[in-house]
């Protein structure tokens, strides 16, 4: 009896840990970057870029500067949603 009190006592830990790790999962979310000049350019086609953030450590928009191959420089690509 004692071997099976032992194997409980260890299972529990496994299912608290394994709780544990999804809980980190749901902060972060897949956003899109689109280029802000492009548009004003009136040149065919987009520039968007995928990307992660943290929604509760960034929880507006953001906005980062990437390569645009269009207009064959860095400029500021904002998140759309």
């Amino acid at each position: 009896m004692v071997f099976n009190a032992n194997v409980d006592i260890f299972a529990d830990r496994i299912l608290k840990d394994i709780k544990m790790a999804k809980k980190t999962k749901d902060a972060r979310i897949q956003v899109i970057l689109e280029c802000t000049e492009h548009k004003e350019s009136g040149m065919p086609g987009t520039s968007r870029y995928i990307t992660t953030k943290n929604k509760k450590n960034t929880p507006g928009r953001i906005e980062l500067k990437k390569y645009n191959p269009v207009l064959k420089k860095m400029t500021l690509h904002r998140e759309i949603k």
